[in-house]
């Protein structure tokens, strides 16, 4: 009994950390091109952090698999862990103070009422996915005209300062008794064979990291079948409610390196990534995740989802604003944090 009880736990961990990994490369390797745009920092942390693509994947896979319950509770499940369990571990182990902008705080308050008016006839159909899908493209938006504006720019004087980072070092030399001609004739051959070897590295690296594309495209797909599959075993062996599963268990486990992307750049002094982070992921969940679930498969809504999903959920997120209007998250409101999401999974279990 407990071997057999034991296989679906591995495979359904297997399966979320192959997926969890191949996520990851993917986003590098494509993130490579994408930081040559120019665009801030924060607009790169809302985008590329913010924008969870292993959760998304799991919680497709889950609703094409006919787990569209699994696939439901992590939207919810997602967003409380990134509001409760890592703002609040932030703020418990590391105490901070940040001014956000405001505008950013209030597009992330108000960023739910679209998937709040869509689900509350009880459903969301395929229609209704569509177009939270296409929601979060003028979310995305805003944020990057909120950043290009000279009177909003969040993290510019850090960007600032990684750019000339990465750009200053004085090259020295010194004479080594070859006459001007010499010097020029080495110094051009030298340079052509350095081109020829660099375009040689630049050819290898391309084809590299389009291979680790598609071999992170193919881990996804094999992972996310294997998460789906263990977990519908464990669905069954431990008489779990999918809804629940989905908002708990499957999300913690997804959503772990969220503490990471949450807390450690407010370990290292700088909050405003965290807070960036936090902001893409609520625009995230609650557009594009919700929708592109919905489009593979509609979605009905039961009590549970009204009567703890939902207030869980907007009660962490006024939370998390209110605290960083206020400009601090200390150790008693990460507490606090950390208790509403402790709460909400024992409201999952126990009603």
């Amino acid at each position: 009994m407990v071997v057999s009880t034991l296989v679906p736990v591995g495979v359904f961990l297997v399966g979320v950390a192959l997926v969890v990994w191949s996520v990851e490369e993917f986003v590098e390797h494509v993130a490579e091109a994408a930081v040559n745009l120019g665009v801030s920092t924060f607009l790169l942390t809302v985008v590329l952090a913010g924008t969870d693509l292993e959760n998304a994947v799991l919680g497709i896979a889950a609703a094409a698999g006919d787990l569209p319950d699994v696939a439901l509770g992590t939207v919810f499940g997602e967003a409380l862990f990134v509001l409760g369990a890592a703002v609040g571990l932030a703020g418990l182990a590391v105490p901070f103070e940040e001014s956000t902008p405001r505008e950013y705080l209030a597009l992330t308050a108000l960023s739910p009422a679209l998937l709040a008016l869509l689900s509350a006839d009880g459903r969301l159909s395929r229609l209704d996915g569509g177009v939270l899908l296409v929601a979060f493209a003028p979310l995305l938006w805003a944020v990057y005209r909120l950043e290009s504006s000279r009177s909003t720019r969040f993290l510019e004087a850090e960007d600032a300062e990684e750019l000339e980072a990465e750009t200053t070092g004085e090259r020295s030399g010194g004479g080594d008794g070859r006459d001007a001609d010499a010097i020029d004739a080495a110094d051009t051959s030298d340079a052509a064979e350095g081109d020829w070897d660099e375009n040689e590295d630049g050819d290898e690296r391309e084809l590299a990291d389009i291979g680790l594309v598609v071999l992170a495209v193919v881990g996804m797909t094999a992972g996310s079948q294997l998460a789906v599959s263990g977990a519908r075993d464990l669905l069954a062996a431990f008489d779990l409610v999918g809804l629940a599963f989905g908002a708990t268990v499957m999300s913690f486990i997804a959503s772990l390196e969220e503490l990471l992307l949450t807390v450690e750049p407010i370990r290292e002094g700088r909050p405003a990534v965290g807070i960036g982070n936090v902001v893409g992921s609520v625009l995230f969940f609650v557009t594009a995740n919700a929708g592109a679930i919905a489009l593979v498969r509609p979605l009905d809504l039961t009590t549970a989802v009204f009567a703890v999903h939902w207030p869980f959920f907007l009660g962490a997120l006024a939370l998390v604003v209110a605290f960083l209007v206020r400009g601090s998250v200390g150790r008693a409101e990460g507490a606090l944090l950390l208790a509403v999401y402790a709460g909400y999974w024992a409201a999952n279990y126990l009603r």
